[in-house]
């Protein structure tokens, strides 16, 4: 990967965790600092590439299904075994949309 690549995904990076922050109640966005959503977005990356999901056929709308308990319960995991904190289902589910609705917002 070039440098240029490696700076583009660095910003893309950046504006996801500003989307999601902007998405989140405000009750979360102290408790999830930049560094924690940073973790949770390699985290999903890392699920993406590795769970298969990536390789399903899309739809005829071009879509493919992902099973958002699933990747919940891998960020909830991955994140208690790297020791970066226990964090509720609930919470966690806001990130994943709100990661979602961001990319989701880049097709329009």
């Amino acid at each position: 990967m070039a440098q240029d690549e490696f700076l583009e995904d660095d910003l893309d990076d950046q504006k996801t965790v500003e989307f999601i922050k902007n998405a989140l109640p405000q009750d979360l966005k102290d408790k999830y600092t930049d560094d924690i959503l940073y973790y949770i977005l390699d985290v999903i990356n890392d699920y993406f590439t590795t769970s298969g999901v990536l390789d399903q056929e899309p739809d005829a709308d071009g879509c493919i299904d992902i099973d958002n308990d699933a990747l919940v319960e891998y960020i909830i995991k991955e994140a208690k075994k790297d020791k970066i904190g226990s964090f509720p289902a609930d919470e966690i589910i806001l990130i994943v949309e709100a990661e979602a609705d961001y990319v989701d917002s880049l097709g329009e």
